[in-house]
């Protein structure tokens, strides 16, 4: 059974109310097709989950802007100046979580972990109602499992599979969000068939993408 469909299937995969991950790091390697497709859509009430919420005009930052967000958990917003308006004045909740430790805490939950301990943010707002473990004498903050309902990705070359290979920065947060989702969706800047990637250049293996996006570049 083919995994290709359409942008517009994609963004219809996505309900009001879902917890959304998008791969991407400052606009690299974002699937922007599928940004754009939900940004029609007019999904809202969705939970972002993010390295960064883009810029006003691209990557997440189109859905901010959209306001399609009730609750943003990201690493840093200070791109988007959007993103802070709406935090400032209410509209929307925004979690900022250490980069470290929002990639350890989708990590737990592809790979079937409890938590990530982590000295990271001990003292600040960031241990605000959460758990405290003792180790060795040393306390440790508890950072629990990050799961989304859909996860959105890029990257550069895809075969019909699903098998994923990146070029550079575009691996990012792709690679990790590609385990951490109920059902996961790659966008692909170039679609080829199966058998046509070296084994070794395969990234992030197939048998975690449920959909593909065909980015345009071969069909």
């Amino acid at each position: 059974m083919s995994k290709i469909i359409s942008v517009e299937e994609a963004a219809d995969l996505i309900k009001d109310g879902d917890v959304i991950m998008i791969g991407g790091f400052l606009g690299v390697g974002c699937p922007e097709r599928i940004i754009d497709a939900l940004c029609s859509s007019g999904k809202k009430n969705l939970t972002l989950i993010c390295n960064d919420s883009g810029f006003v005009d691209k990557g997440p930052g189109k859905l901010v802007v959209n306001k399609q967000f009730s609750r943003i958990i990201a690493s840093h917003i200070g791109t988007n100046k959007e993103t802070g308006r709406q935090m400032l004045s209410g509209e929307t909740e925004v979690i900022l979580t250490p980069q470290g430790t929002l990639i350890e805490q989708i990590r737990c939950a592809g790979f079937g972990l409890g938590g990530a301990l982590t000295r990271t943010g001990l003292g600040t707002e960031v241990e605000k109602g959460k758990q405290k473990v003792l180790v060795d004498g040393e306390e440790y903050l508890l950072e629990k499992p990050l799961r989304a309902n859909v996860a959105i990705l890029f990257a550069n070359t895809v075969d019909r599979f699903g098998n994923m290979s990146f070029h550079g920065a575009t691996r990012n947060f792709n690679q990790i969000m590609a385990t951490a989702a109920d059902v996961t969706i790659v966008e692909a800047a170039q679609l080829v068939e199966v058998g046509e990637l070296d084994p070794d250049h395969i990234h992030t293996p197939g048998i975690f993408i449920d959909h593909i996006v065909d980015g345009g570049v071969l069909s």
